[in-house]
């Protein structure tokens, strides 16, 4: 099975990634990691995506498309994998397309992890960090017995400047932005499968593994 996994930040895309490739036995593959394999291996690829990072600049699409394309060539892909962070664009994931014809396959699904803008709001925005031995609440789902007070050492609980809610808000306005012309791309080929990500995570998965198991 060839996957595709999208979602805004919360919506729970890293403990759904965890869960499918250990059911399905696939391999999840992420920009960062393929990257970082790259640059380790000191392949032509990795030597030049580690040049543009090292000067604090985005990797052009053309060498992230060949590590793609040598990544997903590789032994472990041969019965499908889970790709995460790629594609970011529609030049991407026209070049996936490609990839993917060259190698006789083609994507079964783009799953989706759906989840209210609002709620993503509340999910990001209610963590706090205790000042003093680093322990991490959140105030929906993990709250600390006393509002602003550590449980494990009494130390002061702190928001961080990333999790505020101005800088939030941009973060997912940016990622909005950036996301619905891939979905609407993906939605013209009847790829996209949207999954209802507000429910208790255990069900989320479930909702994903109806969809993955009619293609066993």
């Amino acid at each position: 099975m060839n996957l595709v996994l999208m979602g805004l930040p919360g919506a729970g895309k890293g403990t759904q990634a965890e869960r499918i490739v250990e059911k399905y036995n696939i391999p999840h593959i992420s920009t960062g990691d393929m990257f970082r394999a790259a640059i380790k291996d000191s392949t032509e690829l990795g030597l030049q995506a580690k040049s543009f990072m090292d000067k604090g600049e985005l990797v052009p699409d053309e060498v992230t498309i060949g590590i793609v394309r040598e990544r997903l060539s590789q032994d472990d892909c041969s019965q499908g994998f889970l790709l995460d962070g790629f594609p970011r664009t529609v030049a991407q994931a026209e070049a996936l397309e490609k990839i993917l014809s060259d190698l006789d396959r083609q994507l079964q699904y783009v799953i989706n992890i759906d989840v209210d803008k609002n709620i993503l709001m509340d999910r990001l925005t209610g963590r706090r960090i205790c000042k003093s031995c680093g322990a991490t609440y959140h105030l929906v789902f993990n709250p600390p017995a006393v509002n602003d007070v550590c449980d494990r050492c009494g130390g002061e609980l702190y928001q961080r400047a990333d999790d505020n809610e101005e800088t939030v808000q941009n973060r997912l306005d940016v990622n909005l932005k950036q996301t619905q012309p891939l979905l609407d791309f993906y939605e013209a080929k009847g790829y996209v499968r949207n999954i209802n990500g507000q429910q208790d995570i255990n069900i989320v998965f479930e909702d994903i593994n109806k969809l993955l198991s009619t293609l066993r």
